[in-house]
């Protein structure tokens, strides 16, 4: 089942450059995908485009059925409830708990408390911060931070987890961690999960489906573990 669908999608901003340019990628529900490329190649671009941070200059984005190119202002917040995001830099309120920062994303929706509760804890178990949910972020690890960003963008069961660099600030072994905690969403949850990352490393190790954008446009599409045996063939020439 297609969960999202890109088709001819073209995004040139104001000051003229083309970040995207004619891209085509299909992803089905339940997937896990890499996006790599080099900076400036539109990659960050196309991840922002999937949460309508930045909208298409021409084509069509469909996110679970929304046509994102399409979505007016006033409605971005029904594409936002189906879609979980991290981002590098964790972006936590400092002067709120780990179980307050993870519980705001239900709160700013209007859900009651009784409701709240049972959802936040749930979401903290699964990222293995059950014993500090009292803690502030400035009392966090790197890791521990990006853990609870993670409980916050899962714990309204999203369809689609949109992870921008998201090990990008971490050590190798936090890393490991990080997509170890990723990898068990995506398998236990089924949540589609689309993550843009330099490391390749990770990348390799994963052996999941990669798409490399350069230019604007689909460079590469590798399907699962395909990758990691054109990066050898590729070195060993």
């Amino acid at each position: 089942m297609k969960l999202i669908q890109v088709q001819n999608c073209y995004k040139v901003y104001k000051n003229g450059t083309t970040a995207l340019a004619d891209l085509n990628v299909t992803i089905d529900k339940g997937e896990f995908v890499f996006v790599i490329g080099s900076t400036g190649s539109g990659k960050s671009t196309f991840i922002k485009t999937l949460y309508r941070e930045e909208k298409p200059t021409k084509g069509n984005v469909v996110v679970g059925g929304i046509n994102v190119a399409k979505l007016r202002n006033s409605k971005v917040y029904k594409l936002r409830r189906k879609i979980g995001v991290v981002f590098q830099d964790f972006k936590l309120l400092p002067k709120l708990t780990v179980y307050e920062n993870v519980a705001f994303a239900l709160e700013s929706l209007g859900m009651e408390t009784k409701e709240i509760r049972p959802k936040v804890m749930n979401a903290i178990e699964k990222v293995g911060l059950k014993e500090k949910t009292r803690n502030f972020p400035s009392q966090l690890s790197g890791g521990e931070q990006q853990r609870v960003a993670i409980a916050r963008a899962i714990v309204n069961n999203p369809k689609l987890l949109i992870c921008d660099e998201p090990t990008g600030n971490l050590d190798p072994e936090t890393s490991k961690e990080i997509m170890k905690i990723l990898e068990r969403i995506n398998k236990e949850l089924g949540t589609t999960i689309i993550m843009a990352t330099h490391d390749r490393e990770i990348v390799n190790r994963m052996q999941k489906r990669v798409l490399i954008i350069e230019n604007g446009v689909l460079a590469g599409d590798y399907l699962k573990g395909s990758y990691k045996a054109h990066e050898s063939i590729k070195n060993s020439n």
